[in-house]
């Protein structure tokens, strides 16, 4: 081995310092190495793994708050729908006791006039009694009794079209 400049003990002594090497690396450098690039692999595929399951919880979670929306959407429509039909009655019942509330008084003010009526009549059928006796008393010039007077007066009023109460 001389004809290369290679020493042929110097060659195995290097080789066998290079295989030693090459040991005491594998076993304390490589193994160790090797092992925490898997375990930091492990740990990079956990935390791919949860958030890809956080992403999924994330999307169904949204599609859970959306539906949620949807649904209060919904029943807000519904509560103002019903408030709506609501008002609507209370407006109708409203109108439909001042309408009342209108007839009763044109009731009342209808029957306040027919009493005001009758005794408008009645003091006027008075008068005209008390009237139809003075002058009979002045025609006649002797005073007849004043009772007897009042009832025929009331008599021919009775059968007269004009002050009749009906």
């Amino acid at each position: 081995m001389g004809s290369l400049g290679i020493d042929s003990a110097t060659f195995i002594g290097q080789l066998i310092s290079f295989l030693i090497l090459l040991g005491l690396l594998t076993l304390f450098g490589y193994k160790p190495m090797r092992k925490m690039l898997d375990e930091r692999s492990q740990r990079i595929k956990e935390s791919i793994d949860k958030a890809e399951a956080t992403k999924k919880e994330y999307e169904q979670a949204e599609a859970t708050i959306q539906k949620q929306l949807e649904e209060a959407r919904k029943k807000s429509q519904d509560i103002i729908a019903q408030a709506t039909q609501l008002g609507d009655k209370i407006k109708e019942e409203a109108r439909k006791a001042a309408k009342k509330e209108t007839e009763d008084i044109y009731a009342q003010a209808h029957l306040q006039l027919a009493k005001e009526q009758d005794k408008a009549i009645s003091e006027l059928r008075q008068e005209f009694v008390d009237t139809v006796i003075l002058a009979t008393e002045k025609v006649i010039s002797e005073t007849l009794n004043e009772e007897k007077h009042r009832n025929l007066i009331e008599k021919i009023l009775e059968e007269s079209t004009i002050f009749r109460k009906d």
